[in-house]
């Protein structure tokens, strides 16, 4: 009691208080999202996230490198397809010599020990927009497990580490485990985006990979039939215990800061590890807020990370990797 326990004592200076630090960070903490553009030469500003980057394949060795000499040793790939490759079934997703099979090659060619998850979806392969098939107004759950399963074997065959679907189909990691099983890839993990809600700070990745939801007659506008509703907490608990026993090896949330309580309630659920993705438009705010001088980058980028870590997560997939990692060096 009061004198005898003063608090302030283990906050005196910078020492005590990194000792008795409850949540570390280290590069160990990041997975790195990639944006991959076809073509040389190429390494493109996305104008919503500024200092982030789109990369053909002969530039994208150079990154893997630079991110493997600061500790970060997880990526994770998404592809930007052209229009012209585009259809509603995702033909090009299953294309061996496809850019997302290309760039798995090239990451594991660059830096063997790299370890490389995959984006799972069709949304950048869809003329619509969506993560699955579109049929008569809805979007076809079943038949779009069926590609999907493809998507992720046609992965592991390039040499991907774990596949992660980010589509939120019902029933989707059951059926890509048991391709993967079938065809001896016993290994390959599965990242499952558990609880992905149909959020709105999506925007600048949308921007990256051209990949928003399309207007068009008889196509959803948006893609609330799959994503999780933001105002359900009970649910995001449902359909990652659901994945896990399907076989997912590792859960993920998503977005990061809005949802740190579903991270805890999800942590103190399950056993495997628990992914967060801090997304896109969680960049961009702190990146326009900064360069309005109405915020400390750094000391707001570290707060959001250890904001993230506290609420449970074992994984953090973030655009800041990099410049946290090179901040806490």
């Amino acid at each position: 009691m009061y004198p005898l326990r003063r608090n302030r004592r283990l906050r005196q200076n910078q020492a005590i208080r990194s000792l008795v630090r409850e949540t570390i960070i280290s590069p160990n903490d990041f997975l790195v999202p990639l944006f991959i553009v076809e073509g040389t030469g190429i390494k493109e500003e996305i104008a919503s996230m500024p200092n982030y980057y789109r990369y053909s394949l002969d530039l994208l060795k150079a990154e893997v490198k630079e991110l493997w000499s600061l500790g970060l040793k997880s990526v994770l790939l998404f592809v930007k397809v052209p229009d012209n490759l585009k259809d509603n079934n995702g033909t090009e997703a299953l294309n061996k010599d496809g850019l997302m099979q290309r760039a798995i090659k090239t990451v594991k060619d660059t830096c063997p020990e790299m370890l490389v998850m995959t984006d799972v979806a069709m949304d950048p392969y869809s003329n619509y927009g969506h993560d699955g098939i579109v049929s008569n107004g809805s979007i076809v759950n079943d038949d779009t497990n069926a590609i999907l399963a493809e998507m992720s074997l046609s992965h592991a065959n390039a040499g991907a580490d774990f596949v992660a679907p980010s589509d939120m189909m019902d029933g989707r990691i059951f059926e890509i485990r048991s391709l993967l099983e079938d065809e001896g890839f016993h290994d390959t993990g599965i990242m499952s985006y558990s609880a992905k809600y149909a959020s709105a700070f999506y925007g600048p990745f949308r921007d990256a990979l051209d990949s928003a939801p399309v207007a068009k007659q008889n196509v959803p506008k948006d893609k609330q039939t799959y994503q999780m509703d933001p105002a359900n907490r009970e649910e995001a608990i449902k359909e990652t215990l659901m994945d896990v026993e399907e076989g997912a090896d590792i859960v993920m949330v998503k977005p990061g800061l809005c949802y740190l309580d579903i991270v805890r309630d999800i942590r103190e659920a399950v056993h495997v590890p628990v992914a967060v993705y801090q997304v896109s438009g969680e960049y961009a705010m702190l990146k326009a807020a900064a360069e309005k001088g109405w915020l400390d980058h750094d000391a707001v980028m570290m707060e959001q990370i250890t904001a993230i870590k506290r609420a449970g997560a074992t994984i953090i997939a973030s655009y800041f990797a990099k410049d946290v990692v090179k901040l806490i060096s």
